[in-house]
């Protein structure tokens, strides 16, 4: 557990879920196990939790408790297994999104830009596509949509350009590879700005992270019961905008649909009109917790 890191806004989370000690509720980014365990402890005998994560690695934190069932799935599973396990409706759902500390301080997982390996970035070991095969694999058109959308990079066509052109001459195999390849387009001082960009774009590729995130969002008003909760933290804009326009509207785009007398139909009711950010004696402690946006809404 020590090397995951501390849960960010774990009691607005705990508030924000509002749980009731005999409730039923998931925790679909289990990770450290760290929100996991305090939604535990505010559970009786007859409480119940499931945990998702497709990340071999987070097994390692699961606690001992009849109450916990875990889950070894990606989230956008989350209706079917929540019915095998005779889990609906739920009270609750939790989503804290994105790559864990423990993820980024493995060089071997190659999410970090401080350590060089292989270019892999797949939070499902087991999956088949790593960032090695996009950055030799895909065509600069791919690449150019790539960079442009996941990463929202300035030069995100000359970046895919030169990246095709650099693998001609060599695989680019590795996260030292790829900065070398891409040296001369990295703006002066603002270097990890933008390696985090490129590293974000390929990361979010590889684990089809948007694609899992609306999967996961439609499915949560199947699960949820009436007066349930959604409480999804994000930390990056691509992701808190599929969250906010899903918790205004019911979809990801367009206008909000209206019955024949002009009354909103969507599923969820925003608790909070404004997204909930970490207290800045959090962010001192936790730099992770910085960007960190909490929405949370209820099922009507």
């Amino acid at each position: 557990m020590s090397e995951y890191h501390n849960p960010v806004m774990l009691a607005e989370c705990i508030d924000a879920l509002a749980i009731k000690p005999g409730g039923v509720y998931v925790d679909v980014t289990f990770g450290g196990g760290g929100h996991s365990r305090e939604i535990l402890r505010h559970l009786n005998g007859k409480g119940r939790l499931l945990a998702f994560d497709q990340d071999a690695d987070a097994q390692q934190n699961i606690p001992n408790d009849d109450r916990l069932t875990f889950i070894d799935q990606n989230f956008r599973f989350l209706k079917n297994n929540c019915r095998l396990h005779g889990a609906i409706p739920v009270d609750g759902v939790l989503a804290d999104l994105g790559v864990s500390s423990h993820q980024f301080d493995r060089p071997e997982r190659g999410f970090s830009t401080r350590f060089d390996a292989d270019l892999d970035m797949r939070m499902d070991q087991s999956s088949s596509l790593t960032a090695k095969e996009v950055v030799n694999s895909y065509a600069e058109v791919d690449l150019h949509r790539i960079f442009g959308i996941y990463g929202e990079i300035q030069n995100a066509r000359t970046l895919a350009k030169t990246i095709v052109t650099a693998r001609l001459n060599s695989s680019i195999d590795t996260v030292s590879d790829l900065k070398d390849a891409i040296r001369s387009l990295i703006p002066k001082g603002k270097e990890n700005k933008y390696l985090a960009q490129v590293f974000q774009a390929l990361r979010i590729e590889v684990n089809q992270e948007l694609e899992a995130l609306q999967d996961f969002l439609n499915q949560t008003a199947d699960v949820l019961a009436v007066g349930g909760r959604l409480v999804v933290m994000s930390y990056h804009s691509l992701e808190d905008r599929l969250v906010k326009n899903f918790i205004a509207k019911g979809k990801f785009r367009g206008e909000v649909e209206k019955d024949f007398f002009g009354n909103e139909i969507k599923p969820f009711e925003s608790v909070s009109r404004k997204a909930i950010t970490a207290s800045e004696e959090e962010i001192k402690e936790n730099n992770r917790a910085r960007s960190a946006k909490l929405r949370v809404a209820v099922k009507l």
